[in-house]
């Protein structure tokens, strides 16, 4: 069976298990507090809380296929990358709006096409190459909380 590791927020989480019913999924958190870290326990994922200091030597003893990222915020370092293959969802056509507040940062560029990117994680913040983009339209009348609700929309599908 595939092992898969989730990090991340909660937006596609659900989706994402509802999906992989015959994957082994197992959610890694630095905060078993948070939001997401209950949504999946009640979601019957594994949850796992591991310090991010600690993130080498747990994805080192663990064979993960993959390990999948939504809107993490940190970047890892490259001893964590080199113990698994990591990718990430940004929501943002990469290369444009690398930054925290991608979503933000297009709507108030004016720019008339955002979307969301898939790419590998590297070292280098929203550097990794692509793999794939969803493009969403932006019109001239939509509201910001209409963009950001199509960006996670198509982040959910």
């Amino acid at each position: 069976m595939k092992k898969l590791a989730l990090m991340g927020s909660y937006v596609c989480l659900e989706s994402i298990v509802s999906r992989l019913s015959d994957i082994e999924i197992i959610f890694i958190a630095d905060n078993p507090n948070s939001e997401v870290f209950s949504k999946a326990k009640n979601l019957g994922v594994e949850c796992r809380y591991v310090p991010k200091e600690e993130f080498a030597s747990f994805f080192a003893l663990n064979n993960f296929d993959l390990i999948a990222m939504t809107d993490c915020v940190d970047l890892l370092s490259d001893e964590v990358l080199t113990h698994g293959r990591f990718i990430n969802m940004h929501p943002s056509l990469l290369p444009a709006f690398k930054n925290n507040d991608a979503m933000y940062s297009a709507y108030m560029a004016g720019v008339k096409v955002s979307g969301v990117t898939v790419h590998w994680v590297t070292a280098d913040i929203d550097g990794g190459k692509i793999i794939a983009q969803y493009p969403v339209l932006i019109g001239n009348a939509t509201h910001f909380d209409e963009f950001k609700n199509d960006i996670i929309r198509l982040e959910q599908s």
